[in-house]
């Protein structure tokens, strides 16, 4: 007698992927609406479905290579052999696997566990918190297990029930002719349990609107846009799916001394024409306290002057960057007498 693999059309280690490609393609070939009323076609279909909803599923395909194979038959439906009992299955399932879609199908959906929304926030810094790092605290709001039933949807002291429609299936069969068809049980919306007493606080949903804030360690280094991941902090899952994560999202004011170029500090000095012509010394401020850089003779306006180790830290804590000191000559608007006379004559020398 032939096997559930033979009836299919497949050896016995078939994929799962090549379990189904055969059942659609004998699916399609005998489905009675194909063939006219053809009482053949018709027992053959029935085994084809039989033989795809046992090997489609792991559980029954394991019990079917366990005991089934014993005797060496399919145990299809009218098939004259013997069957084998592999619990209830759903022809809308079947159906679902051939176009599309299928009441069990998205009922056990709705049961899988489901892994919970993930939350964005905003934490705002001064220029100075983002270069030497802070541990701000953050509200957020976001969608918790409600308090009061600890996320049941049932009122304190109680719990949901077996839906009394479905005996806790989740979908209800619709019988029509030689096939049963299944849809979503309308009274617990394929969930298999019903709340009787609704929780006063959330309603019956299981869920509520909270703040919760969480302390979050700024770096030294972050800059304006920088995403600080903290795993599991988002809202819980469904059905017992891990939490999602909050994602917080920094806005760091801007300096009204220093220009960030990357790592890199761009800070503005002043200089007289005399300085940038002949060299000196002058002060540079710096996120450690000022330095001295000597401006070289000659400097044009607009020139970079590299202080290096004293820029914002790097986050991949390898060191910091540097400070860009650019030259910016002062053209005085007034002068006195002796200045002008100085510049007279510099004038003349053709300086």
């Amino acid at each position: 007698m032939a096997t559930l693999y033979d009836t299919l059309e497949v050896k016995k280690g078939a994929s799962d992927e090549e379990i189904k490609k055969a059942y659609r393609k004998l699916a399609r070939k005998h489905h009675p609406d194909a063939n006219g009323g053809d009482k053949d076609a018709e027992e053959r279909f029935k085994q084809v479905q039989h033989a795809y909803d046992v090997l489609s599923d792991p559980e029954k395909r394991k019990q079917y290579d366990r005991f089934g194979s014993e005797n060496g038959r399919a145990g299809a439906p009218g098939g004259g052999g013997p069957t084998v009992d592999f619990g209830d299955f759903d022809l809308g399932d079947i159906f679902g696997g051939l176009f599309g879609g299928g009441a069990g199908a998205r009922t056990r959906a709705a049961r899988q566990p489901v892994r919970g929304a993930d939350v964005e926030a905003e934490v705002h810094l001064s220029f100075e918190d983002s270069l030497r790092g802070a541990q701000p605290k953050v509200p957020v709001e976001m969608t918790v297990a409600c308090h009061e039933c600890g996320g049941t949807g049932a009122r304190p002291g109680t719990a949901p029930v077996i839906c009394p429609e479905c005996n806790g299936r989740g979908v209800k069969a619709e019988n029509q002719g030689l096939f049963a068809f299944s849809q979503p049980c309308p009274r617990c919306r394929g969930n298999g349990t019903v709340i009787e007493q609704p929780c006063g606080n959330c309603r019956g949903s299981g869920r509520e609107r909270r703040i919760k804030t969480y302390a979050v360690k700024i770096k030294p280094g972050v800059r304006d846009g920088t995403r600080i991941k903290l795993k599991g902090k988002g809202e819980p899952g469904r059905n017992g799916g891990p939490p999602g994560d909050l994602v917080v999202v920094t806005r760091v004011a801007e300096s009204p001394v220093y220009e960030r170029r990357g790592d890199n500090l761009v800070v503005e000095v002043p200089v007289s024409y005399a300085t940038a012509t002949l060299g000196d010394k002058v002060e540079v401020p710096t996120p450690d306290g000022p330095v001295s850089l000597k401006i070289p003779a000659g400097s044009e306006d607009g020139k970079l002057l590299r202080i290096k180790g004293r820029g914002a830290p790097k986050l991949n804590g390898s060191g910091r960057g540097d400070v860009l000191a650019r030259v910016r000559i002062q053209v005085p608007k007034r002068v006195n007498k002796k200045e002008r006379e100085l510049l007279e004559e510099l004038k003349k020398a053709g300086g």
